[in-house]
């Protein structure tokens, strides 16, 4: 059995499953044994109070375990980790503390990383592990699969100079969109590969969970960077229109159109994606939000051929965006009006890939 080890951000267990969590479920289905590996945690996070801190993380520190046959997870907790300390001279101050972050014991894992096949490391501060891992196992193939701009993340200074030193290393760099691809032209190695979908579960049977559709069903479904100011003009333009926001997401408007669910396990949010009229990708703006016009939600709301309210900083090549100027109410109840009376029909699922398919392309390119 081939083994692969996936550097992660997320966590196995995690309620919020992101393109990492595929992969690793196509690789197991595809029969390979997957070990994974959850990084950057320290007492840090502790501090922070990550999100990942209500599963049992800390329980599960350093230590191998098995979560199905052939899949296993395992979380690296380190006492610190590189952070961005938000002040330059606290950031200038741990500089060369943060680059010796790869040293730290990796226990019951490293005998695994010298015997796996295939290394898959995602844009977190854990790419600092990637010499360690290479010195321990140089015969495997290494891919980078940049899920999200670090710039946009806001990653301590080393974490951006590593990607920096390290990117041309890799045997694949993986991009999900045009503006992140742009960050790594000129590498040999380098291929657009969209983010991908299960559609076995979309295609199932599910009840419809919104009690009426006598009036449009909106949907967001995230946890950073919303909109708040969208919600609150297009809730009180369209009073009788139903807002539905999945995610925990905080100070949302207080009106009887406005439906929080708070976070929600993925398998929940199928149906309200497939169920809505209209889904959300109401974001407001930092630098690298440009690169969030091919995310996970975008693959899965075109498959379920919901029109797209944007705003218009996500220019995006697919035909089902509508767009919005921030911040301008008139811009707003436009771009509402038009995914209201867009032709749903007319939006295609031909270029949307399964993450079988998607990793079936990473193995091919690579071997």
């Amino acid at each position: 059995m081939k083994r692969a080890i996936l550097v992660t951000g997320h966590y196995w267990h995690s309620k919020r499953k992101a393109g990492f969590h595929w992969l690793a479920d196509a690789l197991h289905r595809l029969g390979w044994e997957v070990i994974f590996f959850t990084a950057p945690i320290s007492w840090l996070s502790v501090i922070r109070q990550d999100y990942r801190l209500a599963y049992p993380v800390l329980q599960e520190a350093n230590r191998l375990i098995q979560v199905d046959q052939g899949m296993w997870s395992y979380v690296w907790f380190t006492p610190w980790h590189p952070a961005n300390l938000r002040l330059k001279f606290l950031n200038q101050l741990c500089h060369r503390l943060f680059y010796g972050y790869s040293k730290f014991p990796l226990k019951a894992i490293e005998p695994i990383i010298s015997q796996s096949h295939l290394i898959i490391f995602e844009s977190t501060p854990a790419l600092l592990l990637f010499e360690r891992f290479k010195q321990l196992n140089s015969h495997a193939k290494f891919i980078y699969r940049v899920s999200d701009d670090l710039r946009l993340l806001g990653n301590h200074p080393v974490v951006l100079e590593t990607e920096q030193h390290i990117a041309g290393k890799f045997d694949l760099v993986s991009v999900p969109s045009q503006p992140i691809y742009r960050l790594f032209e000129g590498l040999p190695q380098l291929r657009l590969n969209v983010h991908g979908i299960r559609p076995e579960l979309f295609e199932q049977e599910y009840v419809n969970p919104y009690p009426s559709s006598n009036h449009p069903n909106l949907i967001f479904v995230g946890n950073s960077n919303f909109d708040h100011n969208f919600l609150a003009h297009a809730s009180q333009l369209f009073p009788g229109w139903h807002f539905h926001i999945i995610g925990s997401i905080n100070n949302l408007p207080d009106r009887p159109n406005i439906i929080k669910y708070g976070e929600l396990p993925f398998e929940q949010t199928i149906p309200y994606i497939k169920y809505a009229d209209i889904g959300l990708q109401t974001l407001s703006y930092r630098p690298g939000m440009e690169s969030m016009t091919n995310s996970l939600k975008i693959i899965q709301y075109t498959y379920c051929q919901l029109p797209i309210i944007a705003p218009l900083y996500l220019q995006s090549s697919r035909s089902n965006f509508c767009y919005y100027q921030p911040g301008d109410a008139l811009s707003i109840q436009q771009a509402l009006k038009e995914a209201f009376n867009y032709n749903r029909t007319q939006i295609s699922k031909d270029a949307i890939y399964s993450w079988d398919e998607i990793i079936k392309q990473f193995i091919q390119t690579v071997v």
